[in-house]
């Protein structure tokens, strides 16, 4: 006899089928920006999220993002949000003001409304950090997000 026997467990579920997850993506350092919104648009369709289901919002950059995120949360239209773009480091503080409260509104924005944000926004050192890691960051928060959207449906039924 297994001493897990009587736990219920969840498991992950990956299935994006009837899902609307809302896409926010910085303009600021587009080429980064517009990778990870191609691969996690293809990871969302690879899942069966239906194409008329995704809404794609693009803001100036990183400090616009919680509040745009905000609103889609509070319309009650997403199951799921994703935050994409990059903060790439240069020879001021700039970065770290800016990674951090981005950071911090995306949370609070998530803990707020109680709708799950896959973060993506990168925070590297250089363009070819950020570049190289575009393809599986967009990919993966794909799968967070309908990850996070299942396992939420399947807490609060």
């Amino acid at each position: 006899m297994s001493r897990f026997e009587n736990i219920i467990e969840i498991h992950q579920d990956l299935r994006g089928k009837d899902l609307r997850i809302a896409i926010v993506v910085g303009r600021f350092n587009a080429v980064v920006g517009e990778g990870l919104l191609g691969a996690s648009i293809a990871e969302l369709l690879k899942r069966e999220v239906a194409p008329e289901n995704i809404l794609v919002a693009k803001v100036p950059g990183a400090l616009e993002m919680p509040l745009t995120l905000r609103t889609l949360a509070e319309s009650g239209r997403y199951d799921a949000l994703i935050a994409l773009g990059a903060v790439i480091r240069g020879d001021t503080y700039h970065f770290e003001v800016v990674s951090n409260e981005m950071a911090s509104g995306i949370t609070r924005v998530q803990l707020d409304t109680g709708v799950p944000i896959a973060n993506g926004v990168l925070t590297t050192n250089t363009d070819e950090q950020a570049e190289v890691r575009m393809g599986v960051k967009g990919r993966e928060c794909a799968e967070c997000a309908i990850e996070m959207a299942n396992l939420l449906r399947t807490l609060r039924a």
